[in-house]
């Protein structure tokens, strides 16, 4: 018996005490909130239980189902951008980055991660300022390079709004993937980079056939990453464009539809009960995509143990 009592492991308490002011502050601000928008998605604006009904509503009626299939295709646009152009920008400034004979290494990363850290706000007011037709600079720079042909005023046009946010969006987080881009890369041992220079596998050759298959699982990662940002996003295209996300809607992201359905806007009042139901939806929409990737893409990625 006393044996049996010295051979028992301890019960490692502290390790709750210490998580236990970190989950309660998660969850007073992300798991209640989150748990109590599912619940009154379910209910009309007098706290009646309507079951589905708010989803039909949002699916079935002319002018809500209308904005909600016009956010959602912008949404996807938006998302569309990021992936076809901020992910393998990253990948490429990682992988120059990663280059020992580069110099000033240290201050390209810092340049390029900067961006990242500033407020939507300056950012959406500052890219409007410069792309503005009236006192903007982007006109004066593109004629002194002989191009002013190419000037449009990119954030007044419904064809040009939203890519020209989306790019700006690009600008500044860029830096994110190319920071979980560079830091995988230097986590390849040296041995393997060495092995492949003895094969005479170097430069170009050799990111694109040892380094690039072994960060596929951080790709994976800045790709999901990417994926739950772009469909939460609200905060660029509110400082840009406002809350109507003009022009005409153009601009409009489920975010911003939440925004205007749940509060209201200029004369449109508020829904609580429809905007939980956007809510719900943009949220089955964000699991279902992480869901694809965790069951599908993640389980076919080989990772390497060095």
């Amino acid at each position: 018996m006393a044996i049996g009592a010295t051979d028992r492991k301890p019960v490692r308490w502290h390790i709750g005490v210490f998580l236990l002011p970190a989950a309660l502050v998660y969850s007073a601000i992300m798991i209640i909130p989150l748990a109590a928008t599912l619940y009154q998605a379910f209910f009309s604006k007098s706290w009646s239980f309507v079951g589905l009904q708010n989803f039909e509503t949002l699916f079935t009626d002319p002018r809500l189902s209308a904005s909600f299939w016009n956010a959602l295709r912008n949404n996807t646009w938006f998302f569309i951008i990021h992936m076809l152009v901020q992910n393998p920008i990253g990948i490429l400034l990682a992988a120059l980055l990663s280059n020992p004979r580069l110099r000033l290494r240290g201050f390209y990363r810092t340049v390029f991660f900067v961006p990242t850290i500033l407020s939507f706000v300056i950012v959406g007011f500052v890219w409007k300022l410069i792309l503005s037709p009236t006192w903007g600079v982007s006109q004066g720079m593109l004629k002194s390079a002989g191009l002013g042909w190419l000037f449009q005023p990119w954030l007044g046009k419904e064809e040009y709004a939203l890519t020209a946010l989306s790019l700006i969006s690009v600008w500044q987080f860029i830096g994110i993937p190319m920071m979980l881009i560079y830091a995988a890369l230097l986590s390849i041992p040296d041995e393997v980079i060495e092995a492949a220079e003895c094969d005479g596998i170097t430069g170009w050759s050799q990111f694109w056939k040892i380094q690039l298959p072994l960060v596929l699982p951080a790709i994976g990662i800045c790709s999901v990453l990417t994926f739950v940002g772009n469909f939460n996003a609200f905060d660029l295209v509110y400082a840009a464009q406002g809350a109507a996300a003009g022009p005409n809607y153009s601009t409009d992201l489920l975010g911003t539809l939440l925004y205007r359905t749940f509060f209201g806007y200029q004369l449109q009042l508020g829904d609580r009960a429809m905007g939980s139901t956007i809510a719900a939806v943009m949220f089955l929409i964000i699991l279902t995509g992480v869901c694809i990737y965790l069951f599908l893409v993640q389980t076919r990625l080989r990772r390497y143990q060095f």
